[in-house]
């Protein structure tokens, strides 16, 4: 399994939860970078390094932290997505947004496998719905109500999701991503961002998740 996080303080969270919980000995956990470009770039890299080895992955992981929307996903929460979307991949029109896949030139959403999220939100104790992929956070409470009524599942944004999820089904590997509420999606205030709590809810929860993660067989699907 590869874990993929933006920034090694994620990276650290996420590797003590493996080594509380028993796992890692089939985990490796990089720091991809931040943003869909350099994540993809580097999952990709690393993907592919590994199929030449002859010891391809058997799924990759990103994780860490993001926004949360209220009041579904409070901060200090940890949420497993269901939909892995690039919600702001396309063009403005004077009819409004749209997406890349509504303009015929690809995808803008990956699913994680069915049974793999229901597992995971089960033993983290976390909501499961669609993460969003931003390359610009959102920081008004208008940006963060359109995002809403375009996607009315969603439960947190991040910068690097889609870009892990692209760069794991070209090389047809199955991708989930978990993430950790360190503020709320709107008005951007980082007084109020807790990444201290968000980074202790990742390791927690990644924790919990390491049994699930590392016994999961797409073959059994």
């Amino acid at each position: 399994m590869l874990v993929a996080t933006a920034v090694p303080v994620e990276r650290d969270a996420v590797a003590r939860a493996l080594a509380h919980g028993g796992g890692g000995s089939a985990v490796d956990v990089i720091a991809a970078g931040v943003g869909p470009g350099l994540a993809a770039a580097a999952t990709a890299s690393v993907l592919t390094a590994a199929a030449f080895r002859g010891s391809p992955y058997g799924l990759v992981v990103s994780a860490g932290i993001g926004g949360g929307f209220l009041p579904d996903a409070p901060v200090g929460t940890l949420v497993v997505a269901d939909e892995i979307v690039a919600a702001d991949l396309g063009a403005e029109t004077e009819d409004g947004f749209l997406s890349v896949t509504e303009l015929g030139f690809g995808t803008v959403r990956h699913q994680p496998p069915g049974d793999l999220v229901r597992s995971a939100a089960e033993a983290a104790g976390a909501p499961s719905g669609a993460v969003l992929t931003v390359s610009t956070v959102t920081g008004t409470a208008a940006r963060a109500a359109v995002l809403r009524e375009r996607h009315p599942t969603a439960l947190a944004e991040a910068m690097e999701g889609f870009g892990v999820a692209e760069a794991a089904v070209a090389q047809g590997v199955p991708v989930l991503e978990v993430r950790a509420i360190s503020n709320p999606v709107g008005p951007r205030d980082r007084a109020a961002w807790r990444i201290g709590d968000a980074l202790a809810a990742l390791t927690e929860g990644f924790g919990k998740l390491v049994p699930v993660l590392e016994s999961w067989n797409r073959h059994d699907s």
